[in-house]
């Protein structure tokens, strides 16, 4: 007996000890199972189809690290190029003539009655302008400094992703066989976090993805300048709690009033709450997750305790926290109200 508890203490040490050689990629092997997830579909047409699984498995994987690696390199490349440019021509209408400080002066004219100066504001945008365009080759340096270590995250990411599409089934058979939870109970709990993991990255990434591209159309459409930087701008903005992707567009919109484009400007505001939120949002965003999710109130919960504690891993890992956690508490309550199992009558 002693032998046994020993040996079960070893095994939670050896759980401790894999778990703290893996936590500095956490993130990159909690995206790739949920890729794995979303993407299994695909893989199981792909093995039925060529009768070969690994081979299969291997191709979506594939797909998938070269998808990954070409948006971040042309992300980059886009930042570099692109955003220093942009900050470039602002900081040109911010000078004394241009449409920006014009329109600027005639809306914050009343930050004069608070002893503010708008010259003094109008030189903080235009000093700001300036660190955003001399500071993107520095960022770059620092993405370049960090190269390895996104090279190795994305590494782990698809060696996750064919492991759950290969072995889900029997990493779900060997964890009932060694929880202290009951069958049932482990099967629900995986499950749950199969589902909260293919609702995180089909409802988060790819709905942020197609608010990306609908948000750059219409720069394109209303003239707004750098649309496709702008574009990727609005789908890293979809992950920010609550506010999201109006974070670029109403600026945008308001940038076409400032320059004396007000039809233009209506355009985008119109096609910004009507497209890029209401439609994917209304339209998209549940024929990819489905009807199904938890509370409004836990959601938040999740993404800004998550965003807190954890930083923009976050934004991943604190939903599927929260999922779990309350799927126990469902569980728990579930178990509680079942009627307890008669006892046995005597010599019955």
């Amino acid at each position: 007996m002693n032998g046994e508890r020993a040996l079960a203490w070893l095994a939670g040490g050896a759980v401790l000890a894999i778990i703290w050689l893996a936590w500095p990629f956490a993130t990159g092997l909690l995206l790739g199972a949920f890729m794995g997830f979303t993407c299994q579909p695909l893989y199981l047409r792909l093995a039925a189809w060529s009768g070969r699984p690994f081979l299969a498995s291997v191709t979506v994987v594939l797909i998938a690290g070269l998808t990954i690696l070409g948006c971040l390199a042309g992300f980059a490349s886009l930042f570099v190029d692109q955003a220093g440019a942009l900050a470039v021509a602002v900081r040109e209408e911010l000078k004394p003539g241009g449409m920006l400080t014009v329109w600027l002066g005639m809306v914050t004219g009343w930050l004069e009655r608070v002893g503010l100066s708008t010259e003094a504001v109008t030189e903080r945008l235009r000093a700001g302008a300036g660190e955003i365009a001399s500071g993107s080759a520095a960022v770059a340096g620092t993405v370049a400094s960090r190269t390895l270590n996104l090279l190795l995250g994305v590494f782990f990411a698809l060696l996750a992703m064919h492991v759950m599409q290969r072995y889900w089934p029997r990493i779900v058979s060997a964890l009932e066989h060694v929880s202290p939870l009951r069958t049932q109970y482990t099967r629900a709990l995986l499950e749950e976090f199969r589902r909260v993991g293919r609702i995180t990255l089909a409802g988060t990434v790819v709905t942020g993805l197609v608010q990306g591209v609908l948000a750059g159309v219409g720069y394109w459409i209303t003239g707004v300048p750098k649309p496709v930087f702008l574009g990727i701008a609005t789908a890293l903005a979809s992950l920010v709690p609550a506010v999201g992707t109006l974070l670029v567009w109403v600026p945008a919109g308001l940038y076409l009033f400032a320059t004396g484009h007000p039809t233009l400007a209506i355009v985008l505001l119109v096609w910004g709450a009507l497209v890029v939120v209401g439609f994917s949002d209304y339209v998209i965003r549940p024929r990819l997750v489905g009807e199904e999710g938890m509370p409004p109130v836990l959601t938040f919960l999740s993404l800004f305790g998550g965003l807190e504690t954890m930083g923009l891993a976050g934004l991943i890992a604190g939903p599927v926290i929260m999922a779990l956690a309350v799927s126990v508490l469902r569980l728990y309550a579930r178990e509680s109200k079942a009627p307890a199992a008669p006892p046995r009558q005597a010599g019955g």
